[in-house]
């Protein structure tokens, strides 16, 4: 997961159960950290620091409101230090910054289908380097 780096802003969408924290855990595992992955849903955001990138995994699902987001003063949290990964993204609106990366991840009969599309240029860039990375 070289590919990631601080700055970030990545958007998990999918229904409850489809494996949007697992996906996270599975990421942080691969940036080499090697504690216990929890859920943020009920804390609202979960920080995992692995040396000196700051990642922030966030759960909107019980937000009602998007002003929520605002009122929590959660904003701050997106900055070039840190990695954003934020699952419900559409429980806030457009109060959040331009997703770099968003990951649909959606159950099918034989497992899941995950589609990831760039809605930055950082984005884009990222995955070319994540694709260039991979050995088939």
């Amino acid at each position: 997961m070289s590919a990631l780096h601080p700055g970030l802003v990545i958007f998990l969408s999918g229904n409850i159960g489809a494996g949007k924290t697992t996906l996270v855990r599975g990421i942080l595992y691969g940036l080499g950290y090697q504690g216990k992955v929890r859920s943020p849903t009920y804390n609202l955001v979960q920080l995992y620091q692995i040396s000196r990138l700051h990642l922030y995994h966030f759960d909107f699902y019980r937000f009602t409101d998007p002003m929520e987001w605002e009122e929590a003063g959660f904003r701050e949290y997106f900055n070039i230090d840190s990695i954003c990964l934020i699952e419900w993204p559409e429980k806030v609106g457009k109060l959040l910054p331009i997703a770099d990366l968003q990951i649909s991840i959606n159950i099918i009969e034989t497992g899941r289908n995950i589609e990831i599309l760039a809605g930055t240029e950082t984005g884009r860039q990222c995955l070319e380097q994540w694709q260039a990375s991979i050995h088939y």
